[in-house]
C-alpha cells in the first residue's frame, strides 16, 4: 500500500476541505444548537459528486476509489459529523449497497437520483428491541400476490425524516434468525409509512434521527433488493463497508480535536507564559496525535483492500472500533486543554465529544466490533 496519496486523490481532499471551509464549518454550532442542518447542503454536496464517489458513471455517479471516499469522509467529519452522517448513510449504506446488490432497474431508478442529492437515502435495520441483535428484527413483510405488506417500527434511523427512499428489512419467512430476513427499497411516501424525528440527542443534533413505523405500507414484489431470504447478507455487507466510513469520521473528529489543542495551546497563557509550553499539556496533544495517526492508517487499509478486491470485514472492524473510541479520547483530551472554557460551545470542543460518543454505538457497538473481531481470530462465534 503506498502510504501517499495520489495528485488526483489529494485535490478531492483539498476539494472537500475548501468546500468544508466555507459551507460548514461556519454554521456548525448554530446548527447544532437548532438540532437541524441547513439542507441546501444536500445539493451542494451532489454538485461536487461527493454523493456519488465509488458509484459508476453509467449510474450518475462519480467514480473514484474508495480511498477518495474516506480522504472525503474525514473532511466532512472534521467540519461536521452531522454533515458526515448524511453522506455515510445515503451513500455509504444505501447507494453503495443498490449499486452492488439491485437489478438494472433499481440501479436506473435511485442511483442517479441519490447521487445528485435530489434523493437522500436511509438504513432501515435497528428497532426499538432489537439493536445489536440485529438478526431477531420483528417487522415483518407478508407476501399477498405481486406485493409485500410491511408492518412494524424501526428507530435510531439517521436521515429518516429526510430520506426519499428506506433500504429497510423486515421479516419474509418463518425462520427464526437472519434466514427470514429480507431487504426491500420502500419509497418514503408510499402510503402507512409515517415518520418522527428524534430530538434531545447528545451528538449529531444537526442531523435527522428519525423512529419510522410502518402500519400496512405496500410495495410491488420488485422492491425486493436481492433474493428474498438474503436481507441479512444485504445488511451486513452494507454495514462491513459502512464501518470504514464511521472510522473515517472519527479520523476527521480527532483531527479536529487536534487543531483545535494545538491552536489554543499557542494562545492561551497561564504562568506567564502559552500553556504549550507546560509538558503535561504537550502530553495531551502528543497522546492526540498518535491517537489521529493510528486510526486514518487502520482506516486507509480498510479502504486499499477494498479497492484491491481483497476481504476486509475483520479490518472494517478493527478501524471503526478503534477510530470511534480514539475519537473520544481526542476530544476529551481536546477538552481538558481548553479548561473550562472547552466546556461551553463557544469553542467547539464539546461538540466534537458529544459527536464522537455515538460512534462507539451506532453501526455495531464497540463490544460487537470485539466480538466480531475476536471470532474471526479464534473461529469460534460467542453469539
Amino acid at each position: 500500500m503506498n502510504l501517499e496519496p495520489s495528485e488526483e486523490q489529494s485535490a478531492v481532499r483539498r476539494l472537500a476541505r475548501e468546500f468544508a471551509e466555507r459551507e460548514i464549518v461556519p454554521y456548525a454550532a448554530a446548527w447544532d444548537r437548532a438540532e437541524s442542518v441547513d439542507r441546501a447542503v444536500v445539493k451542494k454536496l451532489g454538485a461536487l459528486g461527493f454523493l456519488g464517489l465509488t458509484i459508476p458513471e453509467e449510474y450518475g455517479g462519480s467514480g473514484g476509489d474508495h480511498l477518495s471516499y474516506v480522504l472525503v469522509t474525514e473532511e466532512l467529519g472534521r467540519a461536521d459529523s452531522a454533515v458526515r452522517g448524511i453522506v455515510s448513510v445515503s451513500l455509504g449504506l444505501v447507494a453503495k449497497t443498490v449499486a452492488a446488490w439491485g437489478d438494472e432497474e433499481q440501479k436506473r431508478t435511485w442511483l442517479p437520483r441519490l447521487c445528485s442529492g435530489d434523493a437522500l437515502g436511509c438504513f432501515g435495520l435497528t428497532e426499538p428491541g432489537t439493536g445489536s441483535d440485529a438478526a431477531n428484527l420483528t417487522t415483518r413483510a407478508v407476501r399477498e400476490g405481486n406485493s409485500y405488506v410491511l408492518h412494524g417500527n424501526k428507530m435510531f434511523i439517521s436521515n429518516g425524516t429526510w430520506a426519499d427512499v428506506v433500504l429497510l428489512f423486515a421479516r419474509t419467512g418463518e425462520e427464526p434468525g437472519h434466514r427470514g430476513i429480507s431487504a426491500f427499497l420502500v419509497p418514503a411516501d408510499t402510503p402507512g409509512l409515517t415518520r418522527r424525528e428524534v430530538h434531545g440527542k447528545l451528538g449529531l443534533r444537526g442531523q435527522a434521527t428519525a423512529e419510522l413505523v410502518l402500519d400496512g405500507v405496500r410495495v410491488p414484489a420488485s422492491a425486493l433488493l436481492g433474493p428474498a431470504g438474503k436481507g441479512f447478507s444485504v445488511a451486513m455487507s452494507a454495514l462491513a463497508k459502512g464501518r470504514m466510513s464511521v472510522a473515517a469520521g472519527c479520523v476527521g473528529i480527532a483531527q479536529a480535536a487536534l487543531d483545535a489543542a494545538v491552536s489554543y495551546a499557542a494562545q492561551r497563557e497561564q504562568f506567564g507564559r502559552p500553556i504549550a509550553h507546560h509538558q503535561l499539556v504537550q502530553e495531551l496533544i502528543a497522546d492526540i496525535a498518535v491517537d489521529v495517526d493510528a486510526a486514518r492508517l487502520l482506516t486507509w487499509r480498510v479502504a486499499d483492500l477494498i479497492d484491491r478486491g481483497r476481504p476486509f470485514a475483520t479490518e472494517s472492524s478493527t478501524a471503526k472500533l478503534f477510530a470511534s473510541e480514539a475519537a473520544v479520547r481526542a476530544a476529551g483530551n481536546a477538552l481538558q486543554v481548553h479548561g473550562g472554557y472547552g466546556y461551553i460551545d463557544e469553542y467547539p470542543t464539546g461538540k466534537l465529544l458529544r459527536d464522537a460518543r455515538v460512534a462507539t454505538l451506532y453501526e455495531g457497538t464497540s463490544q460487537i466490533q470485539k466480538l466480531l473481531i475476536g471470532r474471526a481470530l479464534t473461529g469460534v462465534s460467542a453469539f
